[in-house]
């Protein structure tokens, strides 16, 4: 079963029925806050942003456009879910290509559930030594956080379901949605 939408607040990935969290207005509504948040921060610091693939690309795009500055992107792949469900373990399955001694970083996740990758993926950053690390989460689930992570702007707290659209995806599909879905109960 691929995807089809039946009404604009119902979409269908896969077996699962997700349904309207949040829309694409709001959503590029936030992004343009955070981007101009992050602009009287770094405006003059040329930033690299480093979007944790795959699911922060979008967010990462438009957070990016919405910066008004000179900055930098790369890009990182760390791996640790399967379906729904989180392994339990994170995995670097491609890493930065840029030298990160004395630049400003601006780690851009796409959600933050247990805090895990953030927390596994900001000691390794830290390493590097920068001269600042900013985390800017899309989404961030309070009830779930397991791992220490500061998270210094958040696009939307959420509750603790599963969400696909805006870069989130449900076994490859969603990712291209405009809003954000959750499961439907």
């Amino acid at each position: 079963m691929e995807t089809y939408t039946d009404t604009k607040h119902h979409i269908q990935l896969h077996d699962l029925l997700f349904v309207t969290l949040f829309s694409e207005k709001q959503v590029q509504e936030r992004v343009q806050e955070l981007g101009a948040a992050l602009t009287l921060k770094y405006r003059d610091k040329n930033p690299l942003f480093v979007s944790i693939l795959s699911g922060a690309f979008v967010f990462a795009a438009d957070l990016m456009r919405a910066f008004d500055g000179n900055c930098t992107v790369g890009f990182v792949k760390l791996a640790s879910y399967s379906g729904t469900q989180s392994t339990g373990k994170v995995q670097t399955v491609m890493g930065l290509e840029n030298d990160l001694e004395g630049r400003h970083i601006i780690v851009v996740e796409d959600i933050v559930d247990s805090g895990r990758t953030l927390h596994f993926f900001l000691r390794h950053l830290r390493e590097q030594k920068p001269a600042s690390i900013c985390t800017v989460a899309f989404l961030r689930k309070p009830d779930s956080l397991e791992f220490p992570v500061d998270v210094e702007y958040v696009g939307f707290d959420i509750d603790n379901r599963f969400v696909v659209g805006y870069g989130l995806d449900y076994d490859g599909l969603g990712r291209n949605l405009a809003g954000v879905y959750q499961l439907q109960e």
